[in-house]
């Protein structure tokens, strides 16, 4: 069904922008110390970044709240609320990393 796929397209793509975060916060972290630079240098960039992480986190949370009230549509016009399993999830094509 094409509202479970994008759901879980949704869902992935926000982990994904979640881990891609952390890896650019990490890597921030590293040149600065890598560099010698000052102890704030980039501050103002981490604190955005971490912003959006966390804004990226409340998205999740609103998405999550967004599958709870598909499952009580489906129960309302199917009759039953059942969340298909996860498999599918493995079927989805992984996007080559470019570097």
């Amino acid at each position: 069904m094409r509202i479970i796929r994008e759901l879980r397209e949704a869902e992935a793509a926000l982990d994904t922008a979640l881990l891609r975060q952390s890896s650019l916060l990490s890597t921030l972290l590293e040149a600065r110390r890598d560099t010698d630079a000052g102890p704030f240098v980039g501050q103002e960039a981490m604190m955005r970044l971490t912003k959006s992480h966390q804004t990226l986190i409340s998205a999740g949370s609103d998405l999550a709240r967004v599958h709870s009230n598909l499952l009580k549509v489906q129960e309302d016009v199917l009759g039953y609320e059942d969340c298909p399993p996860n498999e599918p999830m493995a079927e989805q094509p992984v996007l080559r990393e470019v570097s």
